[in-house]
């Protein structure tokens, strides 16, 4: 996944916790003046003006401090928690309670992963659950209310998670279009290549890319060190590792560790041809070309050129 990707999306997921919040404000708000000037219910009206507090109190000090991640989780078990008492006080009124919790599933997909779908959605049936049973096992002194208050109020409750539902598959589809914009350019990026018995994604640039690696092995001889490796390699040339590895794969080299072998067993035959071997040890040889030890270096030679390296000797 690009940066350009991950900001689009973490933009888009910040701006939804947003409208979010601004949203669940207003809700708040309505319910709350529902329930003092045309459904009096002082302990209900209350106990949302609390919450609307605290939602505005605490989203101004943490939004920017917190991780997008971070926030809708904790945001996810507060919002379930608060609403367990607003569903006990209608429960035998009306079940139209329980629509607040349908939007929690749906900003777990938006959010998450799909075990925390799952998770979540768990959770909200174990509330439901949990509401069912206290409330057959207990009695509370809850305010009663008319049907035509409970209409009312489930009309408003209706329409706002209409309203919750609504924003969240409009940044939903926002974040996929992204997603899907992002796949396109990577299917164009890298085209499907078959590289030794594997297929895999090869950068387009691969062959220039190959090119510029050559270019600054030979001109540093960086193969040299015998602590040299790709990380290395990245490091000196500014590029992602995994680029260099799918180029040099792309160029028929089973792996980085090959083709710096390669480059090796060239640097020793050559130094083996411009010095009097009779005048030169051939640990200075292999030593030189970056190999650490004379066991590894057999081994890579007669992998790589067939015969030993005392063999090679006496041809030459």
């Amino acid at each position: 996944m690009t940066a350009t990707k991950i900001e689009k999306i973490e933009q888009y997921k910040r701006e939804l916790i947003q409208y979010y919040n601004v949203l669940m404000w207003i809700i708040l708000a309505v319910f709350a003046l529902i329930f003092t000037f045309i459904i009096p219910d002082k302990m209900m009206s209350w106990y949302l003006y609390g919450g609307l507090f605290l939602l505005i109190y605490t989203y101004l000090i943490v939004h920017k401090s917190y991780s997008v991640n971070v926030l809708v989780h904790s945001y996810i078990i507060t919002a379930t928690l608060y609403n367990f008492y607003v569903m006990l006080a209608f429960w035998n009124n009306s079940v139209a309670s329980f629509v607040w919790l349908i939007p929690i599933p749906l900003a777990a997909y938006v959010f998450f992963s799909r075990k925390y779908v799952f998770i979540y959605g768990l959770f909200v049936l174990f509330n439901i659950a949990a509401g069912f049973i206290i409330s057959k096992n207990f009695t509370f002194n809850f305010q009663k209310h008319s049907p035509e208050d409970v209409r009312l109020t489930d009309i408003v409750l209706v329409t706002s998670n209409v309203a919750v539902v609504s924003l969240l598959i409009y940044f939903n589809d926002k974040i996929r279009r992204v997603e899907i914009y992002h796949e396109i350019q990577e299917e164009k990026l890298y085209p499907e290549i078959q590289t030794g018995t594997t297929t895999e994604k090869i950068p387009f640039f691969a062959e220039e890319l190959f090119e510029k690696i050559e270019s600054v092995m030979n001109e540093k001889q960086l193969y040299k060190d015998v602590n040299f490796n790709i990380s290395k390699l990245s490091i000196e040339m500014d590029i992602n590792s995994s680029y260099i590895s799918k180029s040099i794969r792309y160029k028929g080299y089973p792996n980085f560790n090959n083709y710096l072998n390669m480059h090796r067993i060239e640097c020793v035959k050559k130094l083996l041809s411009e010095n009097d071997i009779e005048k030169i040890t051939l640990m200075y040889i292999y030593t030189e070309a970056g190999f650490s030890n004379q066991s590894t270096f057999n081994r890579v030679f007669k992998q790589m050129e067939g015969i030993t390296p005392s063999e090679y000797i006496n041809n030459m």
